[in-house]
């Protein structure tokens, strides 16, 4: 079972962070580091992380992030969080913590 992670929490814990938001939102605005993810390139991205690392699933505003972050524990993978409130939260809690990206 995934756990829900507030975007404190996340300042505070050492993970990965995957963004399931469509491109644009993403190079529009992210939380730093954190990896795209798209039906494109998940298989992909998947398969080259490590099933025990922290994972933190992050979408606009922590709903649909919630079914894949259950994805990923039926594949295996051991620490998987949802976050809390998405990436609209961390906007609003972190407004100097985003990073953007073109393309």
């Amino acid at each position: 079972m995934f756990k829900h992670l507030s975007v404190n929490e996340l300042v505070q814990l050492k993970a990965r962070v995957l963004d399931i938001r469509d491109g644009q939102s993403y190079s529009s605005g992210h939380i730093p580091d954190a990896q795209w993810v798209n039906n494109e390139n998940a298989a992909q991205v998947f398969g080259g992380l490590d099933k025990n690392e922290a994972i933190v699933v992050c979408c606009y505003h922590g709903n649909s992030s919630q079914s894949a972050a259950a994805y990923l524990v039926e594949q295996g993978f051991v620490e998987v969080y949802s976050l809390d409130g998405g990436f609209e939260h961390w906007r609003q809690t972190f407004p100097e913590q985003i990073s953007t990206s073109q393309g």
